[in-house]
């Protein structure tokens, strides 16, 4: 076993008093104006803070920039978002990805509807304890919107801290030990800004390639920038191979131009979005006549769309082909079963698309 100290210890061997005056007196000059964030001195919206949290997870301050406002728009309070459908939020979730944080966001305004009166608890403990709120969002809500003494873990904060402490392995597998070094930072005094600081600070300084050393409010005592090659730290994880997949999709028309959708289970990737009838995601290609004769919607002559959609997933490269047919004029108009429902093209900006449909429908030659 290493007698090395462990990061948390290291930290507290720091001037920390130092470390924070210098992080926040830098913040205070550099802070960016986001639309989520609270004014200098002003108390932070905790609903606000919430939905701006889980919208940052895995997708950029740029796209999110553009995503707030409409979805506060449209559900202004956490009572407004309980009382929506679930179908209502991910619609309004479009374009921000990774719709398992829509359905947590959803669940967690039901929760604290049924069990809190309407108002999210700010503590750690309290936000951990509703459905769809992890560690990070937990302590991210409690300190900038409670202002309680901790500091949230999230990839810039790794990275700061990693560099800061010149850690020589890779973040991932050192993030208890890394959540107890930022703890040590953690002060009740501006609670919240230290905690956004130190994001704003891996955001806009510390960053991934090149980082700005030269303005960093921590240069004198980071081992990373010391060692002339910051980028270096924290070594990189191995990346896990993404899974090869194969589907067959299925676009059905009626004569009136309404197209056959069905709806995903909730739980699950894509979970409860809309999409064509697809067949099972599988690690080979079936033949098309297999494909058809086993999840075709319907008896119909169906034809091959040349070339195929490619999607790529967090872990899954998907390659998907498409088969169309048109209903002979005959049919009624009826939906066919459960879970499945007829749109015609001009209504389909009402469904909750991810963008595997969408390159389907566009691959398919359809404009909405």
């Amino acid at each position: 076993m290493s007698d090395a100290p462990s990061p948390a210890a290291r930290i507290r061997a720091l001037p920390v008093p130092r470390l924070r005056a210098d992080l926040l007196a830098w913040y205070d000059r550099a802070r960016r104006d986001l639309p989520w964030r609270a004014a200098p001195g002003a108390p932070a919206d905790p609903y606000a803070v919430l939905v701006s949290e889980l919208m940052l997870q895995q997708t950029t301050v740029a796209t999110v920039r553009g995503r707030f406002a409409p979805f506060l728009d449209r559900f202004p309070t956490l009572a407004a978002l309980a009382a929506a459908p679930l179908e209502e939020v991910l619609h309004a979730w479009q374009g921000l990805g990774y719709y398992r944080r829509a359905r947590a966001l959803h669940a967690c305004a039901l929760a604290v509807m049924a069990e809190h009166g309407g108002r999210l608890p700010l503590t750690t403990a309290g936000l951990a304890a509703l459905p769809g709120i992890g560690p990070y969002t937990a302590a991210a809500v409690a300190a900038i919107a409670g202002g309680e003494a901790v500091v949230p873990l999230d990839a810039n904060v790794e990275r700061v801290l990693a560099r800061l402490l010149g850690l020589e392995r890779p973040a991932a597998s050192a993030r208890p030990e890394l959540r107890a070094a930022a703890q040590a930072l953690a002060a009740p005094a501006r609670a919240g800004d230290l905690a956004q600081a130190l994001m704003e600070l891996g955001a806009l300084v510390c960053t991934p390639r090149r980082p700005g050393c030269l303005a960093c409010p921590w240069r004198a005592d980071c081992r990373a920038a010391a060692s002339g090659a910051p980028e270096r730290f924290p070594p990189k994880a191995e990346l896990r191979a993404r899974r090869t997949c194969h589907a067959t999709a299925f676009l059905l028309r009626r004569p009136d131009g309404a197209c056959l959708f069905r709806r995903r289970p909730l739980t699950g990737l894509l979970g409860g979005m809309i999409e064509l009838p697809t067949t099972d995601w599988l690690a080979e290609p079936d033949e098309l006549a297999a494909a058809e004769r086993l999840a075709a919607p319907a008896e119909a002559a169906w034809q091959a769309v040349p070339g195929r959609v490619r999607h790529l997933f967090t872990h899954i490269d998907l390659g998907i082909r498409l088969l169309r047919a048109e209903l002979p004029a005959a049919t009624a108009p009826s939906a066919m079963a459960d879970e499945r429902l007829w749109v015609p093209p001009e209504r389909f900006a009402e469904l909750a698309l991810p963008t595997l449909t969408r390159k389907l429908l566009r691959h398919a030659g359809l404009r909405w």
